[in-house]
């Protein structure tokens, strides 16, 4: 297959390249294109085939239910049904924006789009050249992270290039994505609404609106759980890794770089290549392998718009070991921890 690779000017695409998207995804192709989080993966939420095709492209497993991207919050009364109050005041305060809302589907919804279940994935997201596109090609589109599944997600148009590029029909080239993490899913089909996947938009931030929130107990734990039926993106299998062995260090700051460095050092005398994921207060402490800056603890959403790009650069340099500083498991953090550990499969050290 020939991929079109186009390129937006200032966050706008050209009216031709618009049509020619919306043409694809009319006729059951996939389009990549950039959101505020990560790229994602267009087709046709209400084409089945269409659908399908997103597995294949991605080597996605066909339970792992995808979210529905739409343009205007009104669209959401097409594809939903029994919708709650909260979700309305959800929506009136953070959409646009990377939210996903999880919500009792309409018949219209295949079973393709939402991994066999009664329940859609929703989300209108920020960035204008996403809206742009899933008005024009009908207004729902299922839009998985553009990458081979379980790889690190992109967040640069060439992220995808180097994932899919012959596999899917065209790519939309519009600048990094500026957030870096994938958005935030909440389940309102139960009695307390329930976070299913942490994001920019925090437990705090959605009980400012709607009263109590509960987190699925999955993300709480130090383990995947290979048996349980995904309600949302990333609750199953193993998501964001790199082809290195990752390990995340966790402790006071003096003890985690220390033993990253004796343990770096050791696998560089065995002739491994070794990478280390610092931020800007602790780089200068690694002494060995190849230090990669993260962001700042100061702004954590520096590192959350730094960690997927990280782990790219070290798959391009084919590191064969990666160690990681832990992070603040609360708010933002909670959400980059959450990626992090996926990444790492679970291999986390404590040095304290």
């Amino acid at each position: 297959m020939k991929t079109i690779v186009v390129q937006a000017n200032n966050g706008i695409l050209k009216e031709d390249d618009l049509n020619k998207a919306s043409e694809i995804l009319k006729n059951g192709g996939l389009v990549a294109f950039p959101t505020e989080t990560v790229y994602g993966l267009g087709a046709d939420a209400l084409n089945p085939e269409a659908a399908r095709k997103i597995y294949e492209a991605k080597g996605r497993p066909s339970d792992n239910p995808l979210i529905v991207h739409i343009a205007d919050p009104k669209n959401i009364e097409i594809i939903a049904k029994d919708i709650p109050d909260k979700a309305y005041r959800l929506a009136e305060v953070f959409w646009p924006g990377p939210l996903t809302m999880i919500l009792n589907k309409k018949e219209i919804v295949p079973y393709n789009t939402t991994g066999g279940l009664e329940t859609v994935a929703i989300r209108l997201p920020a960035n204008k050249i996403a809206r742009d596109v899933i008005a024009r090609a009908g207004g729902f589109i299922a839009a998985p992270s553009a990458n081979t599944s379980g790889k690190p997600s992109p967040t640069l148009a060439k992220h995808v290039v180097d994932d899919l590029y012959g596999k899917i029909d065209m790519i939309i080239d519009g600048g990094k994505a500026t957030l870096g993490l994938e958005s935030t899913i909440v389940d309102l089909t139960v009695e307390t609404p329930m976070i299913l996947r942490p994001g920019c938009i925090t437990k705090s931030m959605l009980e400012n609106v709607i009263g109590k929130v509960e987190y699925d107990k999955s993300i709480l734990k130090m383990s995947m759980d290979e048996n349980i039926k995904p309600k949302a993106p990333g609750m199953k299998y193993r998501h964001y890794a790199p082809e290195g062995c990752l390990t995340i260090y966790e402790g006071s700051i003096k003890n985690v770089a220390d033993t990253i460095n004796q343990k770096a050092k050791g696998y560089i005398e065995e002739g491994k290549t070794v990478g280390i994921i610092a931020t800007e207060e602790t780089k200068d402490m690694y002494l060995y392998g190849t230090v990669e800056v993260i962001g700042s603890r100061r702004e954590e959403d520096t590192i959350a718009a730094g960690l997927y790009a990280v782990l790219r650069k070290f798959d391009a340099l084919h590191t064969e070991y990666i160690f990681s500083e832990s992070f603040a498991d609360n708010g933002l953090g909670q959400a980059i921890m959450n990626r992090l550990l996926k990444a790492a499969g679970y291999r986390v050290v404590k040095v304290d």
